[in-house]
Protein backbone atom coordinates (compact mmCIF):
# COMPACT_ATOMS: atom_id res chain seq x y z
CA UNK A 1 0.00 0.00 0.00
CA UNK A 2 1.43 3.48 -0.65
CA UNK A 3 2.69 5.45 2.56
CA UNK A 4 0.19 7.72 3.76
CA UNK A 5 1.76 11.57 3.47
CA UNK A 6 2.18 13.05 6.67
CA UNK A 7 0.95 16.54 7.24
CA UNK A 8 3.90 19.51 8.11
CA UNK A 9 2.49 20.11 12.01
CA UNK A 10 2.69 15.99 12.25
CA UNK A 11 6.47 16.10 10.66
CA UNK A 12 7.00 19.28 13.57
CA UNK A 13 5.93 17.14 15.95
CA UNK A 14 9.03 14.58 15.55
CA UNK A 15 11.64 17.59 15.88
CA UNK A 16 13.49 17.54 18.84
CA UNK A 17 13.86 21.18 19.98
CA UNK A 18 16.40 20.76 23.02
CA UNK A 19 18.72 18.53 20.93
CA UNK A 20 21.25 21.23 21.01
CA UNK A 21 20.90 21.81 24.44
CA UNK A 22 21.95 18.62 25.74
CA UNK A 23 25.79 18.15 25.90
CA UNK A 24 27.67 16.31 23.31
CA UNK A 25 31.72 15.44 23.18
CA UNK A 26 31.39 17.44 20.09
CA UNK A 27 30.23 20.37 20.94
CA UNK A 28 32.51 20.83 23.77
CA UNK A 29 35.32 20.36 21.38
CA UNK A 30 34.57 22.51 19.05
CA UNK A 31 33.93 25.23 21.43
CA UNK A 32 37.24 24.73 23.06
CA UNK A 33 38.83 24.67 20.09
CA UNK A 34 37.28 27.85 18.53
CA UNK A 35 37.92 29.68 21.89
CA UNK A 36 41.76 28.37 22.64
CA UNK A 37 42.87 28.14 19.18
CA UNK A 38 42.52 32.20 18.56
CA UNK A 39 43.28 32.72 22.19
CA UNK A 40 46.83 30.93 21.64
CA UNK A 41 47.53 32.57 18.25
CA UNK A 42 46.72 36.27 20.28
CA UNK A 43 49.16 34.75 23.12
CA UNK A 44 51.74 33.44 20.82
CA UNK A 45 51.81 36.89 18.85
CA UNK A 46 52.07 38.83 21.95
CA UNK A 47 54.93 36.94 22.72
CA UNK A 48 57.13 37.38 19.72
CA UNK A 49 56.05 41.36 19.67
CA UNK A 50 56.84 41.62 23.71
CA UNK A 51 60.94 39.67 22.85
CA UNK A 52 61.15 41.93 19.81
CA UNK A 53 61.10 38.69 17.71
CA UNK A 54 59.98 38.95 13.79
CA UNK A 55 61.31 35.81 12.34
CA UNK A 56 57.21 34.52 13.03
CA UNK A 57 56.99 37.38 9.96
CA UNK A 58 59.10 35.79 7.45
CA UNK A 59 58.72 34.86 4.62
CA UNK A 60 61.64 32.44 4.42
CA UNK A 61 65.16 31.73 5.06
CA UNK A 62 67.61 34.83 3.96
CA UNK A 63 70.43 34.15 1.48
CA UNK A 64 73.81 33.20 2.64
CA UNK A 65 75.13 36.79 2.30
CA UNK A 66 72.57 38.19 4.41
CA UNK A 67 71.80 34.80 6.96
CA UNK A 68 73.74 36.91 9.66
CA UNK A 69 70.88 39.60 9.78
CA UNK A 70 68.17 36.39 10.30
CA UNK A 71 67.17 38.36 13.41
CA UNK A 72 67.54 41.83 12.42
CA UNK A 73 64.31 42.30 10.21
CA UNK A 74 64.56 45.94 11.51
CA UNK A 75 68.01 47.08 9.55
CA UNK A 76 66.18 46.17 6.23
CA UNK A 77 62.12 46.41 6.91
CA UNK A 78 62.12 50.03 8.01
CA UNK A 79 59.27 51.09 9.46
CA UNK A 80 57.50 54.41 7.47
CA UNK A 81 55.00 56.80 9.31
CA UNK A 82 51.71 56.34 8.19
CA UNK A 83 52.11 52.70 6.85
CA UNK A 84 51.18 49.06 8.36
CA UNK A 85 53.50 47.28 6.80
CA UNK A 86 57.45 47.89 6.86
CA UNK A 87 58.99 46.68 3.78
CA UNK A 88 62.42 46.67 2.76
CA UNK A 89 63.54 50.34 0.99
CA UNK A 90 66.70 51.24 -0.79
CA UNK A 91 67.91 53.71 2.18
CA UNK A 92 68.11 50.82 4.49
CA UNK A 93 70.38 48.20 1.36
CA UNK A 94 72.50 52.14 0.86
CA UNK A 95 73.22 51.66 4.84
CA UNK A 96 75.50 48.46 3.81
CA UNK A 97 75.83 48.60 0.26
CA UNK A 98 76.48 51.65 -2.22
CA UNK A 99 74.76 50.68 -5.94
CA UNK A 100 75.40 53.19 -8.41
CA UNK A 101 72.91 53.22 -10.93
CA UNK A 102 73.39 51.83 -14.64
CA UNK A 103 73.43 54.87 -16.76
CA UNK A 104 73.02 58.50 -16.24
CA UNK A 105 70.00 59.12 -18.81
CA UNK A 106 68.01 55.90 -17.87
CA UNK A 107 64.48 56.79 -17.31
CA UNK A 108 63.81 54.13 -15.02
CA UNK A 109 65.56 53.11 -11.60
CA UNK A 110 64.02 50.29 -10.18
CA UNK A 111 63.89 49.10 -6.07
CA UNK A 112 66.75 47.18 -4.72
CA UNK A 113 64.22 44.65 -3.60
CA UNK A 114 62.25 44.14 -6.97
CA UNK A 115 65.47 42.73 -8.43
CA UNK A 116 67.28 41.40 -5.47
CA UNK A 117 64.63 38.77 -3.84
CA UNK A 118 65.22 38.12 -0.59
CA UNK A 119 63.69 35.25 1.54
CA UNK A 120 64.38 32.71 -0.75
CA UNK A 121 66.91 30.48 0.61
CA UNK A 122 70.46 30.61 -0.04
CA UNK A 123 70.74 31.65 -3.13
CA UNK A 124 72.53 34.49 -5.27
CA UNK A 125 71.45 37.76 -5.04
CA UNK A 126 73.24 38.81 -7.97
CA UNK A 127 71.35 36.07 -9.91
CA UNK A 128 68.19 38.14 -10.74
CA UNK A 129 65.55 37.56 -13.16
CA UNK A 130 65.30 38.71 -17.25
CA UNK A 131 62.51 40.68 -16.59
CA UNK A 132 64.64 42.84 -13.85
CA UNK A 133 66.72 43.33 -17.28
CA UNK A 134 63.51 43.49 -19.75
CA UNK A 135 61.33 45.75 -18.16
CA UNK A 136 63.65 48.62 -19.80
CA UNK A 137 65.90 46.79 -22.42
CA UNK A 138 62.54 44.89 -23.95
CA UNK A 139 61.59 48.48 -25.22
CA UNK A 140 64.44 50.75 -24.16
CA UNK A 141 64.17 54.29 -24.05
CA UNK A 142 66.49 57.44 -22.41
CA UNK A 143 66.62 60.72 -21.63
CA UNK A 144 67.80 63.35 -23.39
CA UNK A 145 69.56 61.67 -26.31
CA UNK A 146 69.57 58.47 -28.67
CA UNK A 147 71.03 55.30 -27.12
CA UNK A 148 73.40 53.37 -28.85
CA UNK A 149 72.40 50.05 -27.72
CA UNK A 150 70.36 47.74 -29.42
CA UNK A 151 66.40 48.33 -28.18
CA UNK A 152 64.55 45.60 -28.30
CA UNK A 153 66.20 42.49 -26.18
CA UNK A 154 64.15 40.36 -24.31
CA UNK A 155 65.93 37.28 -23.85
CA UNK A 156 69.75 35.95 -24.74
CA UNK A 157 68.63 32.41 -27.09
CA UNK A 158 65.94 34.79 -28.42
CA UNK A 159 66.87 38.69 -30.11
CA UNK A 160 69.88 39.27 -28.57
CA UNK A 161 72.22 41.26 -31.32
CA UNK A 162 75.40 39.88 -32.71
CA UNK A 163 78.01 41.09 -30.46
CA UNK A 164 79.73 43.88 -31.46
CA UNK A 165 82.99 43.13 -31.94
CA UNK A 166 82.21 40.62 -34.38
CA UNK A 167 79.67 42.33 -36.62
CA UNK A 168 80.10 43.09 -40.26
CA UNK A 169 82.81 45.76 -40.95
CA UNK A 170 84.18 45.44 -37.45
CA UNK A 171 88.12 44.85 -37.92
CA UNK A 172 91.18 44.19 -35.41
CA UNK A 173 92.60 48.18 -34.81
CA UNK A 174 95.89 46.45 -33.59
CA UNK A 175 98.82 47.41 -35.67
CA UNK A 176 101.55 44.16 -34.98
CA UNK A 177 101.79 42.34 -37.76
CA UNK A 178 101.31 38.98 -36.61
CA UNK A 179 100.45 36.12 -38.94
CA UNK A 180 98.17 33.11 -36.73
CA UNK A 181 98.72 30.91 -39.80
CA UNK A 182 102.37 30.65 -39.57
CA UNK A 183 102.48 30.64 -35.95
CA UNK A 184 100.55 27.97 -35.20
CA UNK A 185 101.88 25.68 -38.57
CA UNK A 186 103.93 22.26 -37.76
CA UNK A 187 107.62 22.27 -37.75
CA UNK A 188 108.44 26.22 -37.18
CA UNK A 189 111.48 27.15 -36.30
CA UNK A 190 112.13 27.83 -32.93
CA UNK A 191 114.80 29.06 -30.82
CA UNK A 192 118.16 27.78 -31.18
CA UNK A 193 116.84 26.23 -34.63
CA UNK A 194 114.59 23.85 -33.20
CA UNK A 195 111.54 22.87 -34.81
CA UNK A 196 108.27 23.35 -32.60
CA UNK A 197 104.28 23.22 -32.41
CA UNK A 198 102.90 26.33 -31.30
CA UNK A 199 99.86 26.00 -29.05
CA UNK A 200 97.50 29.07 -28.16
CA UNK A 201 98.33 28.74 -24.94
CA UNK A 202 102.39 29.44 -25.57
CA UNK A 203 101.06 33.36 -25.67
CA UNK A 204 97.71 33.38 -24.90
CA UNK A 205 97.18 32.99 -20.65
CA UNK A 206 95.76 34.87 -17.81
CA UNK A 207 97.87 37.28 -15.63
CA UNK A 208 97.32 34.31 -12.55
CA UNK A 209 98.51 31.36 -14.76
CA UNK A 210 101.65 29.53 -12.80
CA UNK A 211 102.13 27.52 -15.44
CA UNK A 212 106.17 27.03 -17.05
CA UNK A 213 106.38 28.79 -20.57
CA UNK A 214 108.09 26.96 -22.92
CA UNK A 215 109.07 29.54 -25.04
CA UNK A 216 109.31 32.90 -22.19
CA UNK A 217 109.85 33.85 -18.92
CA UNK A 218 107.22 35.45 -16.30
CA UNK A 219 108.63 37.51 -13.65
CA UNK A 220 108.52 35.62 -10.28
CA UNK A 221 105.78 37.36 -7.82
CA UNK A 222 106.49 39.30 -4.80
CA UNK A 223 105.87 37.81 -1.38
CA UNK A 224 102.82 40.35 -1.45
CA UNK A 225 101.42 39.25 -4.31
CA UNK A 226 101.89 35.94 -3.74
CA UNK A 227 99.94 35.98 -0.74
CA UNK A 228 96.89 37.32 -2.68
CA UNK A 229 96.84 34.32 -5.15
CA UNK A 230 95.78 32.26 -2.17
CA UNK A 231 92.49 31.87 -3.40
CA UNK A 232 90.02 29.28 -5.40
CA UNK A 233 90.61 29.98 -9.24
CA UNK A 234 86.86 30.32 -9.43
CA UNK A 235 86.85 33.66 -7.92
CA UNK A 236 90.40 35.04 -8.91
CA UNK A 237 89.72 38.07 -11.04
CA UNK A 238 93.45 37.45 -12.28
CA UNK A 239 92.56 34.44 -14.42
CA UNK A 240 89.64 35.85 -16.13
CA UNK A 241 91.28 37.38 -18.91
CA UNK A 242 94.12 36.97 -21.42
CA UNK A 243 97.21 38.96 -20.78
CA UNK A 244 97.82 40.95 -23.68
CA UNK A 245 100.88 39.72 -25.84
CA UNK A 246 104.43 41.32 -24.81
CA UNK A 247 107.70 41.47 -27.17
CA UNK A 248 109.74 40.41 -23.48
CA UNK A 249 107.43 37.51 -22.37
CA UNK A 250 106.31 36.11 -25.44
CA UNK A 251 108.11 36.84 -28.70
CA UNK A 252 112.24 37.34 -27.51
CA UNK A 253 113.07 33.77 -27.45
CA UNK A 254 112.32 33.52 -31.12
CA UNK A 255 112.18 37.19 -32.49
CA UNK A 256 115.68 38.58 -31.53
CA UNK A 257 116.66 42.24 -31.99
CA UNK A 258 120.47 41.94 -32.88
CA UNK A 259 121.90 44.59 -34.56
CA UNK A 260 125.69 44.05 -35.33
CA UNK A 261 128.19 40.53 -35.42
CA UNK A 262 130.23 42.18 -33.18
CA UNK A 263 127.80 41.94 -29.92
CA UNK A 264 126.17 38.74 -28.63
CA UNK A 265 123.46 41.02 -27.05
CA UNK A 266 120.27 42.76 -28.42
CA UNK A 267 119.18 45.63 -28.78
CA UNK A 268 116.41 46.58 -26.27
CA UNK A 269 112.93 46.87 -27.33
CA UNK A 270 112.30 50.58 -26.76
CA UNK A 271 111.26 53.72 -28.41
CA UNK A 272 113.58 54.66 -31.80
CA UNK A 273 115.56 57.30 -28.97
CA UNK A 274 116.20 54.57 -26.91
CA UNK A 275 117.37 52.41 -29.42
CA UNK A 276 119.77 55.15 -31.00
CA UNK A 277 121.18 55.94 -27.46
CA UNK A 278 121.76 52.17 -26.76
CA UNK A 279 123.62 51.27 -30.11
CA UNK A 280 125.53 54.20 -29.90
CA UNK A 281 126.71 53.44 -26.38
CA UNK A 282 127.71 50.19 -27.52
CA UNK A 283 129.70 50.99 -30.01
CA UNK A 284 131.71 53.93 -28.46
CA UNK A 285 132.16 51.49 -25.84
CA UNK A 286 133.34 48.60 -28.66
CA UNK A 287 135.72 51.34 -30.24
CA UNK A 288 137.45 52.67 -27.09
CA UNK A 289 138.51 49.11 -26.63
CA UNK A 290 139.52 48.62 -30.08
CA UNK A 291 141.08 50.96 -31.74
CA UNK A 292 142.37 49.69 -34.52
CA UNK A 293 139.09 49.31 -36.15
CA UNK A 294 139.45 52.86 -37.05
CA UNK A 295 141.91 52.53 -39.96
CA UNK A 296 139.29 50.77 -42.87
CA UNK A 297 140.73 48.80 -45.95
CA UNK A 298 138.26 49.39 -49.04
CA UNK A 299 137.34 46.49 -50.66
CA UNK A 300 134.84 45.67 -53.64
CA UNK A 301 132.66 42.80 -52.22
CA UNK A 302 130.80 42.52 -55.84
CA UNK A 303 134.29 41.86 -57.23
CA UNK A 304 135.90 39.12 -54.61
CA UNK A 305 138.48 37.90 -57.68
CA UNK A 306 139.56 41.28 -59.11
CA UNK A 307 142.45 43.05 -57.40
CA UNK A 308 141.37 46.22 -56.11
CA UNK A 309 143.31 48.80 -55.02
CA UNK A 310 144.10 49.50 -51.41
CA UNK A 311 143.12 52.72 -49.99
CA UNK A 312 142.68 52.78 -46.60
CA UNK A 313 140.70 55.68 -44.51
CA UNK A 314 141.47 56.45 -40.56
CA UNK A 315 138.56 57.74 -38.93
CA UNK A 316 138.03 59.26 -35.76
CA UNK A 317 136.33 57.57 -33.20
CA UNK A 318 133.12 59.59 -33.42
CA UNK A 319 133.00 58.87 -36.93
CA UNK A 320 133.51 54.96 -37.35
CA UNK A 321 130.43 55.10 -34.17
CA UNK A 322 128.52 56.97 -36.53
CA UNK A 323 129.19 54.78 -39.53
CA UNK A 324 128.41 51.85 -38.01
CA UNK A 325 125.51 52.70 -36.18
CA UNK A 326 124.21 53.79 -39.06
CA UNK A 327 124.47 50.34 -40.92
CA UNK A 328 123.38 48.24 -37.64
CA UNK A 329 120.25 51.12 -37.22
CA UNK A 330 119.13 50.42 -41.05
CA UNK A 331 118.86 46.59 -40.78
CA UNK A 332 117.20 47.22 -37.48
CA UNK A 333 114.65 49.76 -38.89
CA UNK A 334 114.07 48.45 -42.45
CA UNK A 335 113.92 44.84 -41.46
CA UNK A 336 113.68 43.85 -37.78
CA UNK A 337 111.33 46.09 -36.65
CA UNK A 338 109.65 46.29 -39.81
CA UNK A 339 108.04 42.56 -39.56
CA UNK A 340 105.92 43.15 -36.97
CA UNK A 341 105.81 47.14 -36.35
CA UNK A 342 103.85 49.53 -38.61
CA UNK A 343 107.06 52.53 -39.26
CA UNK A 344 107.02 55.26 -41.22
CA UNK A 345 110.45 57.83 -41.76
CA UNK A 346 109.42 61.53 -41.92
CA UNK A 347 111.81 63.65 -43.99
CA UNK A 348 112.54 66.41 -41.82
CA UNK A 349 113.12 63.69 -38.67
CA UNK A 350 116.15 61.32 -38.11
CA UNK A 351 114.38 58.72 -36.54
CA UNK A 352 111.26 56.47 -38.35
CA UNK A 353 107.75 56.89 -35.99
CA UNK A 354 106.58 53.32 -34.78
CA UNK A 355 103.13 53.63 -34.74
CA UNK A 356 100.97 52.26 -31.59
CA UNK A 357 100.36 48.86 -30.97
CA UNK A 358 96.65 49.23 -30.30
CA UNK A 359 96.49 45.83 -28.77
CA UNK A 360 93.08 45.53 -27.53
CA UNK A 361 92.95 44.27 -23.83
CA UNK A 362 89.23 43.76 -23.45
CA UNK A 363 86.94 43.11 -26.81
CA UNK A 364 84.04 42.88 -24.62
CA UNK A 365 83.50 46.12 -22.40
CA UNK A 366 79.83 45.67 -21.88
CA UNK A 367 79.82 42.27 -20.47
CA UNK A 368 82.06 39.89 -18.54
CA UNK A 369 83.55 36.85 -18.92
CA UNK A 370 85.65 34.28 -17.65
CA UNK A 371 88.33 32.06 -19.50
CA UNK A 372 89.05 29.98 -16.73
CA UNK A 373 85.57 28.76 -16.23
CA UNK A 374 85.63 27.69 -20.03
CA UNK A 375 88.61 25.76 -19.72
CA UNK A 376 87.10 22.53 -20.58
CA UNK A 377 86.78 23.48 -24.08
CA UNK A 378 89.26 23.50 -26.49
CA UNK A 379 90.56 27.25 -27.35
CA UNK A 380 89.71 26.05 -31.14
CA UNK A 381 86.13 25.39 -30.50
CA UNK A 382 85.64 29.27 -29.79
CA UNK A 383 88.69 31.00 -31.97
CA UNK A 384 87.84 28.64 -34.73
CA UNK A 385 89.72 30.90 -37.19
CA UNK A 386 92.77 31.11 -35.62
CA UNK A 387 94.53 28.32 -37.47
CA UNK A 388 93.81 30.29 -41.06
CA UNK A 389 94.05 33.83 -39.80
CA UNK A 390 96.80 35.85 -41.79
CA UNK A 391 95.63 39.23 -41.42
CA UNK A 392 95.98 41.16 -37.84
CA UNK A 393 92.90 43.08 -38.68
CA UNK A 394 91.18 39.31 -38.29
CA UNK A 395 88.69 39.74 -35.25
CA UNK A 396 88.95 35.89 -33.37
CA UNK A 397 85.95 36.42 -31.32
CA UNK A 398 83.51 33.68 -31.34
CA UNK A 399 79.90 34.87 -32.00
CA UNK A 400 76.58 34.59 -30.52
CA UNK A 401 75.81 31.42 -32.15
CA UNK A 402 79.23 29.72 -30.31
CA UNK A 403 77.80 30.86 -27.00
CA UNK A 404 74.59 29.60 -27.50
CA UNK A 405 75.52 25.93 -28.42
CA UNK A 406 75.80 26.01 -24.66
CA UNK A 407 73.86 28.60 -22.66
CA UNK A 408 70.38 28.72 -24.03
CA UNK A 409 66.93 28.28 -21.44
CA UNK A 410 66.06 24.61 -21.56
CA UNK A 411 67.19 21.73 -18.57
CA UNK A 412 69.65 20.96 -20.71
CA UNK A 413 72.04 24.17 -21.42
CA UNK A 414 74.21 26.46 -19.09
CA UNK A 415 72.97 29.70 -17.49
CA UNK A 416 71.56 31.84 -19.64
CA UNK A 417 69.97 34.63 -18.03
CA UNK A 418 71.26 37.91 -18.44
CA UNK A 419 73.18 38.38 -15.13
CA UNK A 420 75.83 35.61 -16.49
CA UNK A 421 77.71 38.12 -19.01
CA UNK A 422 76.07 41.90 -17.65
CA UNK A 423 75.99 44.06 -14.51
CA UNK A 424 73.34 46.62 -13.98
CA UNK A 425 75.66 48.57 -11.41
CA UNK A 426 78.48 50.84 -12.75
CA UNK A 427 81.31 50.69 -9.85
CA UNK A 428 83.65 52.48 -10.94
CA UNK A 429 81.37 55.16 -9.62
CA UNK A 430 81.06 53.12 -6.43
CA UNK A 431 81.05 55.16 -2.82
CA UNK A 432 82.46 53.43 0.39
CA UNK A 433 79.84 52.65 2.75
CA UNK A 434 79.76 52.85 6.36
CA UNK A 435 78.97 49.68 8.71
CA UNK A 436 76.83 50.44 11.47
CA UNK A 437 76.45 47.69 13.49
CA UNK A 438 77.97 45.93 16.30
CA UNK A 439 78.88 42.16 16.56
CA UNK A 440 75.85 42.09 19.49
CA UNK A 441 73.33 43.36 17.15
CA UNK A 442 74.27 40.89 14.47
CA UNK A 443 74.60 37.68 16.81
CA UNK A 444 73.17 38.88 20.12
CA UNK A 445 76.05 37.69 22.09
CA UNK A 446 78.59 39.38 23.68
CA UNK A 447 82.18 39.34 22.86
CA UNK A 448 83.13 37.44 25.87
CA UNK A 449 80.55 34.74 25.57
CA UNK A 450 82.10 33.76 21.65
CA UNK A 451 85.64 33.67 23.32
CA UNK A 452 84.64 31.48 26.02
CA UNK A 453 82.86 29.37 23.42
CA UNK A 454 86.10 28.80 21.60
CA UNK A 455 88.39 28.02 24.13
CA UNK A 456 85.76 25.38 24.98
CA UNK A 457 85.88 24.07 21.32
CA UNK A 458 89.65 23.97 21.83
Amino acid sequence: MPRAKLKTKKLAQRIDLNYFKRPHPFRRWRFLLSVCVPALAIIWLAWYGLTRNAHVYSSGKLSVSHAVLTEQCSSCHVKEAGAFSAKANDQACETCHDGPIHHTNQLFTPNCSSCHREHRGSLRLAATSDLSCTQCHANLRVAGSVTHFARNIDGFDSSHPEFAAVRAGNVDPGTIKLDHRVHLKKNLMGPNGVAVQLDCGDCHRPPASNEQWRFGDVPQPKASSVAQKQEPPSVNPARAYMSPVTYAQHCIACHGLQFDKRFAESAPHDTPTAVHAFVMLRFRQYIATHPAELRITNSDPNLPQKPFPISPRVLTPEQWVSERAAESEQLLWRKTCMQCHALSFPTNQPLPVVANSNITVRWFQHAVFNHDKHRLVKCEECHSAARTSQETSDVLLPGIRTCEQCHHTGSDGAEARCFECHAYHDWSKEKPAQGNFTLFQLTRRQPHEANAQTSVGK
